[in-house]
């Protein structure tokens, strides 16, 4: 398996096809991945809507509302929710170009993790583009801070994340994960990490109208110091792991994987897309640049 990619674009060989439960609805939807050429981004259809444009082109400036998950909107006023696993899984698999047709307002959440959207790609194949992946250089640091909680990119010759969470709860405690954001890292430790919930609020979100898919099938559900779930945690510090993948794919909106360093301290997505705004306001402290596979690597 390419971890570096060879620094050129990627997209699917065949199309791949899954459908789920959204987890805010709870209403069944499908979803289809196709192949796009190079030039294109990652692009979401929503097949339901047929009255108005239905394409939205993911950017830093589509994403509308980041409360309990992205969400992203184009200038007809359509909305899709819930991306943020799918477009980690194309972040650490290098997939720069695809078109992700949708039949409902937000993507299924399966299992709350990335790793059936990292089998559903496995399964179409990865294409080679000829065109060369635009990096995100970060080359001053960008801070954002919302009460307690912070996050910042700063400049690295290599993707690194750290990520901090700190609850009260006994189940979770103070977690921190720091690692080097690349395919085998992500596969190894990351995808499989599944968004998590307290039982005493799954309540509320639902009498707001959200999570009514949400279920012990789909997220690691605490009631406090005790996990609810069958077979407790898949892996040590899964509830930063979590959050530290919806962090790569917060920040894969932005067109491109990050050459830099992103550390997150209580960070959810409503920060990470403060920090990409911060960013994209900030002309002179970042750079998109493409990288030429060294000679070592050729020979």
């Amino acid at each position: 398996m390419s971890v570096s990619h060879d620094h050129h674009e990627r997209t699917i060989i065949a199309p791949a096809i899954i459908a789920g439960v959204g987890v805010h609805t709870g209403r069944r939807v499908r979803l289809a991945v196709r192949p796009a050429p190079s030039g294109t981004g990652i692009v979401f259809v929503r097949t339901d809507v047929t009255d108005r444009d239905n394409r939205i082109r993911v950017s830093g400036e589509a994403v509308v509302d980041a409360r309990l998950n992205t969400m992203i909107e184009n200038a007809a006023g359509v909305r899709l929710s819930t991306i943020e696993h799918l477009m980690a899984a194309f972040c650490a698999l290098g997939v720069s170009n695809a078109v992700v047709e949708v039949d409902g307002p937000e993507l299924p959440i399966l299992d709350g993790s990335a790793l059936e959207f990292v089998n559903l790609l496995d399964r179409a194949g990865f294409r080679r583009q000829p065109t060369p992946v635009r990096y995100i250089e970060i080359l001053e640091t960008i801070h954002v801070v919302e009460g307690d909680k912070h996050a910042a990119l700063m400049p690295s010759d290599r993707y690194e994340m750290r990520f901090e969470i700190d609850f009260p709860s006994a189940a979770i405690g103070n977690q921190v994960v720091d690692f080097v954001v690349d395919e085998a890292t992500f596969r190894r430790d990351i995808m499989a990490a599944r968004t998590f919930g307290f039982a005493h609020e799954v309540e509320a979100p639902r009498q707001a109208g959200l999570a009514r898919g949400g279920s012990l099938e789909n997220a690691v559900v605490n009631d406090g110091d005790d996990i609810l779930n069958r077979g407790g945690l898949r892996m040590e510090r899964e509830f930063v792991k979590h959050k530290a993948l919806d962090a790569i794919g917060d920040l894969y909106v932005l067109g491109g994987p990050i050459l830099g360093r992103y550390e997150g301290y209580k960070a959810g997505h409503a920060l990470n897309n403060k920090l990409v705004r911060a960013m994209l306001a900030a002309p002179h402290a970042w750079r998109e640049t493409i990288r030429l596979p060294e000679m070592a690597e050729a020979g």
